[in-house]
């Protein structure tokens, strides 16, 4: 027991997040199928234990037209041992040692930039297929809003934006000195849950103050009684702020 109880913790509340979005949300007509002129380029990273198959009906919720020309990803995370997990395989982007995440919890840098590498060949590709890198955005939840925070980061250009949803800084100040002077321009979305109990609140509200002071700004949102899930207004604000987004940096 003391090895699969972390694990369906993670699986019930990431598999709950997307049910709820199907059955709540309101439905809609628009099609978002591959456009082969896309403009705009979404890449969602999953948290762990999931896949990106499972938060596909996300893109669904982006209804406004703005959103017509956006091709998304939703890649999955390789399988991989997970020390809080006692080592037990499964989709990961990199290692966490320990579960509640705090604003002090060992960081992974090795598998972390790993992971980086991985994310960056598939926005160089959107690139190199003629999408503007102001025009991508990289979101992510839990494990993944943490590796959004670092993959755009670390991306030698500025890109549209990176949006944290329960996420935490995985990577020591050490590493501040390889963002570029484009990648500090990039704009953050950070969200987080008050009552998260499995990336504390604490953890997300570090944050800001850290990427402060590498000169990057932050735009912070916590939502009180939200425990460690995505909420509808959480992502209806995310589509407000990637519109905005792409209407400013779109020619």
């Amino acid at each position: 027991m003391l090895l699969t109880k972390p694990i369906v913790l993670f699986t019930v509340i990431l598999s709950g997040t997307i049910i709820f979005i199907l059955f709540f949300w309101p439905s809609s007509s628009y099609s978002h199928e591959q456009n082969p002129m896309a403009r705009n380029f979404i890449l969602w990273l999953h948290g762990l234990g999931d896949s990106g198959p499972a938060n596909e009906p996300i893109k669904t919720l982006f209804t406004s037209p703005e959103f017509k020309l956006t091709k998304w990803s939703f890649p999955s995370a390789p399988n991989n041992p997970v020390t809080c997990n006692y080592g037990a395989v499964m989709p990961s982007w990199f290692d966490i040692h320990e579960i509640p995440v705090t604003a002090s919890s060992p960081k992974d840098e090795s598998s972390l930039l790993k992971a980086v590498r991985n994310v960056h060949a598939m926005i160089d590709k959107e690139v190199a297929a003629g999408i503007d890198p102001n025009n991508v955005f990289v979101c992510g939840f839990s494990q993944g809003g943490a590796l959004t925070l670092a993959s755009v980061l670390l991306y030698p250009r500025k890109l549209g934006g990176g949006a944290i949803f329960s996420g935490w800084v995985p990577f020591n100040a050490s590493l501040i000195d390889q963002f570029t002077s484009d990648a500090k321009k990039t704009p953050i979305l950070w969200s987080h849950g008050m009552a998260d109990r499995t990336v504390l609140f604490e953890a997300g509200q570090a944050g800001p103050p850290f990427l402060e002071q590498a000169g990057i700004s932050c735009e912070f949102k916590a939502y009180p009684g939200l425990g460690h899930s995505i909420s509808n207004e959480e992502l209806r604000n995310l589509e407000s702020w990637i519109k905005t987004r792409m209407s400013c940096s779109s020619s």
